[in-house]
């Protein structure tokens, strides 16, 4: 985390709408010791990217996805939300604060992070009575150590993401802070990150502690289906896209740990980490490999969405917003 020159903030109490909100230095917020997010957990957050082209242009990718899915996940947290435009026009005018930061072409990008927040007093158990919405942001490089090097997973048995009827399909705060004991026991064993499996049966794979998971086998790229306990990713949901119009079939369905380790490739796909090749899995102690490096399917997918990202490929899909 680097700090940056400019946060954005609104607040709106609940059954209202958020007010007109305001660019900041960025800094410290004040909040109760009372407030509902910090006693029952009420808050969400998104994470996006600015980008900048070859030509010096400001690029957004889908940001009106991230303000669709806070929109859901405020519904479930009983939470009121900004509008889609807000949301958008927020993230342009963070970002355009902010664009000294934005690394050159191909170095890097601005994080982006809005958050949702239950800021009001609430002693009981119940929703907050107030509600901050803010935008902070970071420049950022790879989000794991190996950079582009290949990924090892290790299968996570003992504890669990999400549950069914939970909370795991939206991005809710509290989905994050249960998953660090295993993430912090496998990278202290190696393990780039953990595969998470189904809280029933420990039989089907999940999603990555931050990212959502894809496997091939011939011509066809399987993902688990978003049904609730599984986070319907940004990335995930253009990736979908693109490898469809690449020639390969595409299945959202449950994925069982035979079909993992007997896949010919697995990568991952997230906001933070964009597609990450899985040079291993490691389960019950067997380490299995997988297909990495030049002329692989993920690579071939990675390059054509970095280059949508950046602006070195013609968006014909609508999802690049310039703001500079």
């Amino acid at each position: 985390m680097m700090r940056t020159d400019y946060m954005y903030m609104t607040k709106c109490t609940k059954g209202e709408c958020f007010e007109q909100g305001q660019l900041s230095r960025y800094g410290n917020i004040e909040l109760s010791p009372a407030a509902g997010v910090l006693n029952y957990g009420q808050g969400l957050f998104e994470g996006t990217k600015a980008y900048r082209s070859e030509e010096g242009r400001l690029l957004l990718f889908r940001p009106e996805q991230n303000a669709i899915r806070m929109k859901m996940g405020a519904e479930r947290m009983c939470m009121p939300s900004p509008s889609i435009d807000q949301f958008v026009d927020a993230v342009k005018q963070t970002a355009i604060a902010n664009k000294r930061w934005v690394p050159p072409a191909g170095k890097g990008s601005l994080y982006l992070r809005p958050l949702l927040m239950g800021s009001g007093e609430i002693l009981g158990l119940g929703a907050a009575p107030e509600y901050i919405f803010l935008i902070y942001v970071s420049p950022v490089g790879n989000y794991f150590k190996e950079g582009f090097a290949p990924l090892n997973l290790y299968v996570e048995e003992e504890f669990d993401r999400a549950s069914c009827g939970g909370t795991g399909g939206i991005k809710s705060i509290t989905n994050y802070g249960p998953g660090l004991k295993a993430l912090t026991r496998a990278k202290s064993r190696g393990f780039s990150d953990v595969v998470y499996l189904d809280s029933v049966n420990k039989r089907f794979i999940e999603e990555v502690s931050s990212c959502n998971i894809f496997i091939l086998k011939g011509n066809v790229i399987s993902t688990p289906a978003a049904n609730g306990t599984i986070l319907e990713g940004v990335t995930r949901k253009s990736i979908i896209d693109i490898a469809r119009g690449h020639g390969y079939q595409v299945e959202e369905r449950v994925i069982s740990l035979i079909e993992l380790i007997d896949a010919d490739e697995i990568f991952c796909t997230g906001t933070a980490v964009g597609v990450a090749p899985v040079g291993s899995v490691t389960y019950k102690g067997q380490r299995i490999l997988y297909k990495t490096g030049p002329h692989t399917v993920s690579q071939e997918l990675h390059s054509t969405l970095e280059g949508i990202k950046r602006g070195l490929i013609k968006d014909n899909k609508g999802w690049i917003v310039e703001i500079d």
